[in-house]
């Protein structure tokens, strides 16, 4: 990264960023010696695979909620691509073609979402509302109940398999890879330049020669395309394919999101918040888990934290906007 772009990415961290960076290190440090086995290599790997279809699909679902849109269909394309998987599987395809026809799927239903924000002119809300059902229906069509659960040992092992006889697992090098792009995407590129101007003001960004709708368009196509990947990735860790795979995985994509940093109004926004918040996240629900709290607390926890995410940011600015006032009025009366 060159030393004018450095700058430029420290300028998008905000003080909710650092501060969630930091938070995130601290209750990392205290459940490593305050909770039974968190520390332990074999529970490393089991968080990173925890909190991989989570940081997946918040990679672009970060793009997509900085242009002031959302995807609350992401899961549901999860538990289709997972279900597809276990169908062609059933049908003696072999995995090497299923995979990218599962990830092609995603993009495909991405970008129905795509078509229906931008040529129809539909609130995103709304929209993805509406295919996260439609999506979770087709997937109980293609599949049914069932569930798919023989797969090949050489793919499902190297989804829950380590890099030799370190407890860091294959799936994190992938993780950090599409991460790293993503990054530099954002930050250091006139397509990042373009989705904070699109989230902070369209109109101006239409008439500063932005093709607004188009960048929207592929951006749910790539958050489709990154959500199939998800799906069989969970489908291949867990070697189950099931209908019901990721269901409510959205609120923790999008909490974790928001808890990252970003606006949900659009405009702001840096990926390293929101990789912290994700690990925040997934650290919360596995301390929590190993101290065997029940998956009812653990939602719980995940909505306690999106209301904050989303109160907290808000209220710092109202607060600072105020004090700016305050101060102007001092410097005018004097």
């Amino acid at each position: 990264m060159s030393t004018d772009r450095a700058p430029r990415l420290l300028s998008r961290i905000s003080w909710w960023d650092a501060a969630i960076i930091v938070v995130t290190a601290v209750v990392l440090a205290v459940a490593a010696g305050a909770v039974d086995n968190f520390g332990t290599g074999r529970n490393f790997g089991f968080l990173v695979l925890d909190l991989l279809p989570i940081a997946l699909i918040a990679l672009p679902m970060t793009f997509v909620v900085i242009t002031g849109e959302i995807d609350l269909s992401v899961a549901s394309t999860l538990g289709l691509t997972s279900a597809v998987l276990g169908s062609l599987w059933n049908r003696g395809l072999p995995m090497e073609t299923i995979i990218p026809l599962c990830v092609l799927l995603g993009a495909v239903l991405g970008a129905v979402n795509g078509l229906f924000v931008t040529v129809f002119k539909l609130p995103s809300l709304a929209v993805t509302i509406g295919t996260l059902a439609l999506f979770r229906g087709l997937a109980f069509v293609v599949l049914g109940d069932s569930a798919v659960a023989d797969f090949p040992a050489s793919f499902t092992s190297w989804v829950t398999g380590t890099i030799g006889t370190t407890p860091i697992p294959n799936v994190l090098v992938l993780l950090v890879l599409l991460a790293a792009v993503a990054g530099v995407v954002l930050h250091a590129t006139p397509v990042g330049r373009a989705v904070f101007a699109v989230g902070a003001n369209e109109q101006a960004a239409r008439f500063s020669g932005i093709r607004v709708d188009r960048l929207k368009f592929w951006l749910y196509v790539v958050s489709g395309a990154v959500a199939g990947l998800a799906g069989v990735l969970w489908t291949l860790r867990y070697s189950s394919a099931r209908a019901d795979n990721g269901l409510g995985l959205e609120l923790a994509v999008v909490a974790a999101v928001l808890l990252g940093g970003v606006s949900i109004f659009g405009g702001r926004g840096a990926l390293p918040g929101v990789l912290a918040g994700v690990v925040l996240l997934a650290t919360l629900q596995n301390a929590l888990r190993l101290s065997d709290v029940t998956n009812e607390a653990l939602n719980v926890v995940t909505g306690v934290l999106l209301i904050v995410s989303v109160l907290l940011p808000n209220l710092g600015r109202s607060l600072r906007a105020a004090l700016r006032r305050r101060r102007h009025r001092v410097v005018r009366q004097t």
